[in-house]
């Protein structure tokens, strides 16, 4: 193997290829990345066995062929170098020479032949669509995944494809987060659904984005998501994900528009009164405004409020201001619309306030409610 690539290139590559690259592999060469060179494009894949990246580019190919090297410092070399292009071949005892300027490098590696293959989904289903759509719809849902590994099956986000449309979903039974996107093409028969592990969907937020199309292909344990340049493929956690429409609501009693920025504002301040993540914040909904209000013996007492669109009898509600922080940052209108129901029932929260019901907005999110505090 002999191919000669920019230095920035290279390094670009290799950045994404280190994301999966484990602490603590469970065989040697997982802690390897492997090069191949071949018909002009150079291709790099590295592996956990759980997730994998691919990622391809133009290169000049001298000879053709394969190396196995040491992800983690073949990637520090290539950060250190200064050199504008870098020239690498191979030899048959797996050694891997690095030509740049004046300088030459000597990097041990392992059989390439060992390196294990991504998985074959010839067989998968296929959706696509745009590359910034389902970088979206994930950043809405991942947020509220389960990070505590106290139930595997809500450790992940949930995917379901029925009548023509896939939604996602993220719970960690305190809040949820709901998006769905239409796919063209899809068979309105197909009715699947799947559960992505947090480490795969991260890194597909991490790696697409733009208008380009992206080719999503799911079988029953395994999930690819593939650009021009760019493949990651993940086994998919094999519990069930629980039916999550029956918790929301048809429709909210009571729907107060709060503009966001402002909300947000308020309730960073009220949350230096809160002691620890538990705390909550008391929402009194009356005559025109919203208080937030936050008492703590050992910390101190916190009161703002803001003129709102609500003129019903008072409403009394608590909230966790991290789970609802959470929320407005993951929105992007000016307004949100907060539906209540009463003191005790989960709050729904819509970016924006069009006045969409829950069945057709998207994201969706719901906020379950905490202990009323009687000293607040």
């Amino acid at each position: 193997m002999k191919f000669i690539i920019s230095r920035e290139e290279l390094n670009y590559l290799l950045s994404k290829c280190l994301s999966v690259i484990s602490a603590k592999p469970a065989m040697p060469i997982l802690s390897h990345v492997l090069i191949e060179a071949a018909h002009g494009e150079l291709k790099l894949t590295a592996t956990d066995l759980t997730v994998g990246i691919q990622c391809t580019t133009d290169v000049k190919v001298l000879e053709e062929g394969k190396a196995s090297l040491p992800a983690k410092r073949f990637a520090n070399l290539i950060r250190e170098l200064t050199a504008y292009n870098i020239e690498i071949s191979v030899d048959q005892d797996y050694t891997t020479h690095l030509i740049c300027d004046s300088s030459h490098f000597k990097l041990k590696g392992m059989n390439p032949e060992d390196y294990p293959s991504l998985p074959d989904l010839s067989e998968a289903i296929t959706l696509t669509l745009k590359q910034e759509e389902l970088k979206d719809t994930l950043y809405r849902t991942a947020f509220s995944v389960c990070k505590d590994g106290s139930r595997v099956e809500l450790s992940g986000v949930g995917l379901s494809l029925y009548n023509g449309r896939a939604t996602f979903f993220g719970t960690d039974g305190k809040r949820l987060s709901r998006t769905f996107v239409s796919i063209e093409g899809l068979d309105q028969e197909v009715s699947e659904n799947y559960i992505l592990p947090i480490k795969a969907v991260d890194e597909i937020i991490k790696s697409i984005g733009g208008d380009e199309s992206v080719t999503v292909l799911l079988m029953e344990d395994k999930i690819a998501v593939k650009t021009e340049n760019f493949t990651l493929v993940s086994k998919l956690i094999t519990e069930k994900y629980p039916d999550l429409t029956r918790i929301i609501p048809d429709v909210a009693q009571t729907q107060v528009h709060l503009h966001r920025e402002e909300l947000m504002t308020l309730l960073r301040q009220v949350s230096l009164f809160a002691i620890d993540s538990g705390e909550s914040v008391r929402f009194t909904f009356s005559g025109g405004e919203v208080k937030l209000k936050v008492n703590s013996s050992d910390v101190g007492e916190g009161n703002v409020s803001m003129p709102v669109d609500y003129h019903g009898e008072p409403i009394d509600i608590a909230f966790n201001p991290a789970f609802f922080l959470d929320i407005l940052r993951h929105s992007k209108q000016e307004r949100i619309t907060l539906g209540l129901t009463d003191s005790f029932s989960p709050g729904v929260l819509l970016d924006g306030d069009e006045g969409k019901s829950t069945k057709d907005a998207s994201p969706l999110f719901i906020l379950m409610p905490l202990r009323l505090n009687p000293t607040t």
